[in-house]
């Protein structure tokens, strides 16, 4: 029988590796669509090993967030194989942890890529300095659906059970919303917020002493998602966040959000969920939530935010770039 020699559809090389643990967003994007191209013919590596890359998808762009690549090298490179088409993936800005390098580093690496993906429309809007000539798409993140679903989702029953927030983060910076967790906190300890409990995943600043919250160490996959699932609304106070995971995992796993309306990205999925927005007004968001928490939690689980929509989205992106490089050679 005569077979036809398999060859990539096209060879892409991320400029960061997988990292196993309790890592952030941009690893699960990673994982994710390294998968899903491997999975529809692709050859990933994660370097610039190969003198035949079509596509660079670019996910640290500075020098010294530890990726395998960075500006200098992906130039270099672009130099010797000019058909190489960049993916550049802007998931972070200064104002999310006051630092005063990043917005310069992505404008820099930017220069260098073919299409650009911004995590929100608030991302894209506070990064002046792009270019609006240029190709882009806001594409959502989405947690991996092999884990984050909400099938066997806890249902909260009024006057049966505590009302159960959550919330969990990998970094203990204060602007992840820790004020707010321990407003919350507090006001489960005075009485303010009865029937009501908080869960805390993860990490948090070593100042704070946890009064009435129930908390748990840094977890992932599996083990995350079936906790998430045992709560019943899910509550971020992050402040100016691109695009973020920490939500999106609660969401898919069918927790209606309650969200700050200072959140940044997480502000437009909010908004798309009919989640519940707060400022100063915790307990009383916290009100709201009680008395629409049936149509929330319907709304929820009717969400189509997913791992397997944010991979799609990209997967079109990447074909449409490595085709353009194939026809080059």
């Amino acid at each position: 029988m005569f077979r036809l020699k398999k060859s990539p559809v096209g060879i892409v090389a991320f400029n960061a590796k997988p990292v196993a643990g309790s890592w952030g967003g941009g690893n699960q994007w990673l994982v994710q669509t390294a998968r899903h191209l491997e999975y529809c013919g692709y050859q990933v590596r994660y370097d610039l090993g190969s003198s035949n890359i079509d596509c660079a998808l670019i996910l640290h762009s500075a020098d010294s967030q530890g990726g395998t690549f960075g500006h200098k090298e992906l130039q270099e490179y672009k130099l010797k194989n000019p058909r190489i088409k960049v993916l550049h993936r802007i998931n972070e800005n200064d104002a999310r942890k006051g630092s005063d390098f990043m917005d310069a580093a992505l404008k820099k690496m930017n220069e260098l890529s073919d299409h650009t993906v911004f995590l929100s429309k608030w991302l894209k809007d506070h990064h002046h300095w792009f270019d609006s000539k240029k190709h882009c798409s806001v594409i959502w993140n989405g947690a991996d659906s092999r884990y984050f679903h909400p099938v066997q989702s806890a249902v909260w029953k009024a006057g049966q059970q505590p009302l159960t927030l959550v919330t969990h983060h990998w970094s203990d910076h204060w602007k992840k919303g820790f004020k707010y967790y321990q407003e919350i906190d507090q006001a489960i300890e005075s009485g303010k917020l009865p029937d009501t409990e908080l869960w805390v995943v993860g990490r948090w600043p070593k100042e704070i002493q946890w009064k009435k919250a129930k908390t748990f160490g840094p977890c992932q996959g599996e083990d995350l998602a079936k906790l998430l699932r045992q709560a019943h609304v899910y509550v971020t106070g992050s402040q100016a966040e691109p695009g973020g995971m920490h939500f999106i995992e609660g969401l898919q796993c069918g927790l209606p959000l309650l969200y700050h309306v200072g959140g940044g990205g997480i502000v437009e999925v909010g908004r798309r969920v009919q989640g519940i927005p707060f400022e100063d007004n915790l307990v009383t968001a916290i009100g709201e939530m009680r008395e629409k928490y049936g149509e929330l939690k319907e709304q929820t689980l009717c969400s189509p935010i997913s791992g397997e929509s944010m991979t799609l989205q990209y997967l079109e992106i990447v074909r449409q770039l490595v085709a353009k490089s194939r026809s080059e050679k």
